[in-house]
């Protein structure tokens, strides 16, 4: 199946439409429908124009998902921006969109959440597992190790 370029156009109107959506992601639609080279950036060109495709608006939205729904950390969502190639002024933005009191907040959830289900371990292996937890979910360091020590009463 052949398409034109107005038809290419209006599919991906209606994904952008659909949900926030970066460069990348686009690009791999057009591939999909069998779009490539010009007519790909003129239709990309085209999206941005018509404001379907923002980079800053993507950003932005995937934080907050992100940060609301998954409880992930700074470091994780950076790194999963910088998988899509969004600039590094777009993910400082998108960073922006959390606040730090619920970040702190959401951070005590998430170990609270793992501690309950260690259920009776040591202290030495209660501390490395909620540390190894916290981090792979994107947080700082910094920020973990004073909350871990709080929770297991190493204060």
């Amino acid at each position: 199946m052949s398409l034109s370029k107005e038809e290419a156009l209006k599919k991906l109107q209606r994904y952008c439409a659909y949900q926030d959506r970066c460069h990348s992601e686009v690009l791999r639609k057009l591939n999909q429908l069998g779009i490539w080279g010009e007519w790909a950036e003129e239709i990309k060109a085209e999206l941005v124009r018509e404001n379907f495709l923002n980079e800053e608006r993507f950003a932005r939205s995937y934080a907050r998902g992100k940060f609301r729904m998954k409880a992930w950390g700074k470091v994780r969502i950076t790194r999963e921006l910088e998988k899509r190639n969004i600039s590094p002024y777009c993910i400082r933005a998108a960073l922006s969109e959390i606040d730090d009191e619920d970040y702190l907040e959401s951070l005590k959830k998430v170990l609270q959440k793992k501690q309950k289900s260690l259920g009776e371990t040591d202290t030495f292996t209660a501390y490395k597992k909620l540390t190894a937890h916290a981090l792979r979910k994107g947080y700082e360091k910094t920020l973990i190790t004073p909350l871990v020590k709080e929770l297991l009463g190493l204060l």
